[in-house]
């Protein structure tokens, strides 16, 4: 892992802890809103590979391995001072190995298709954010039998269950790790998890995500459980286009403040179950 291109100017290595500190500056330099917690997060749950020179780390990747079959591909960055120097090149074909044989998942902008698409990245859909604040949430109802409920460890699996089944790849090591940094709630349905969605803080106030539930209305109920639970507060969310969401999110206030993110795979993208849907991600970069 550690040696230098054929410049010499630039090595490469493993990312370690003590490289979130100005990993979390790198990505500032490039607007990004992640907190130094946020680095931590999903830093706990996978590995990342450094470029850095003289002037310390201009370079990040990392990648999130699920189950023997997939895995997923982010927190690409490189400081604007030393693009175009193939760095970035060097960093996603460092992670590719490091990957194996999985079908890799990402999200890229528009600006970053046809980079990605050199690695034989094809697009499979589309995210958009939205982000604003809420000031009064919408009312929506619920279905005969259904309560939303706050979450206990013992409903762990059902969640993995259900997030595995909305994905189509295992999630319960991401869950797992969620529970430690999120507040989550789930719709019960007679005494049956149905439906579940987080909040945690992200950037400049919560992101709500992931969001899981059997169709597009329990979907709303749990995402304006919580915009009323923070009326006021900064929230973003990641929806898929297929999600139908976004209408109904920018009556709301949050309203969709980039351009659409293509969402891209390398390899047999994963089958999700279809009598569930992924209605929010987690993050752009762990799905």
């Amino acid at each position: 892992m550690n040696d230098r291109t054929s410049n010499g100017a630039v090595r490469y290595r493993r990312m370690t802890k003590d490289d979130l500190q100005m990993a979390h500056k790198l990505s500032i330099s490039v607007l990004w809103p992640h907190r130094l917690n946020d680095w931590k997060f999903i830093h706990g749950l996978g590995e990342g590979i450094v470029a850095e020179d003289g002037s310390g780390i201009v370079g990040t990747a990392m990648c999130w391995v699920h189950g023997s079959n997939y895995a997923s591909l982010g927190m690409m960055i490189v400081s604007p001072e030393h693009q175009r120097k193939g760095i970035g090149c060097e960093l996603v074909s460092r992670i590719l190995k490091e990957v194996g044989d999985r079908t890799i998942l990402l999200h890229a902008t528009a600006g970053g298709v046809k980079f990605c698409e050199s690695f034989g990245f094809v697009q499979t859909g589309w995210v958009h954010q939205h982000q604003g604040s809420v000031f009064r949430a919408p009312l929506v109802p619920l279905g005969a039998g259904e309560r939303i409920r706050p979450i206990s460890s013992r409903d762990e699996p059902a969640l993995s269950e259900l997030s595995r089944r909305a994905v189509g790849m295992p999630r319960a090591t991401v869950l797992k790790h969620l529970m430690d940094v999120a507040d989550t709630v789930a719709i019960d349905r007679y005494g049956e998890l149905i439906a579940f969605a987080s909040l945690r803080k992200f950037g400049h106030g919560y992101v709500i995500g992931p969001v899981v539930a059997p169709d597009a209305e329990r979907a709303k109920v749990l995402i304006a459980h919580w915009a009323g639970t923070h009326a006021g507060a900064f929230v973003r969310l990641d929806v898929p286009g297929s999600s139908d969401l976004s209408p109904w999110l920018t009556e709301m206030g949050l309203v969709q403040v980039e351009a659409t993110v293509h969402a891209m795979a390398r390899g047999e993208p994963p089958r999700p179950d279809p009598s569930v849907t992924r209605f929010a991600l987690l993050s752009q970069s762990l799905g």
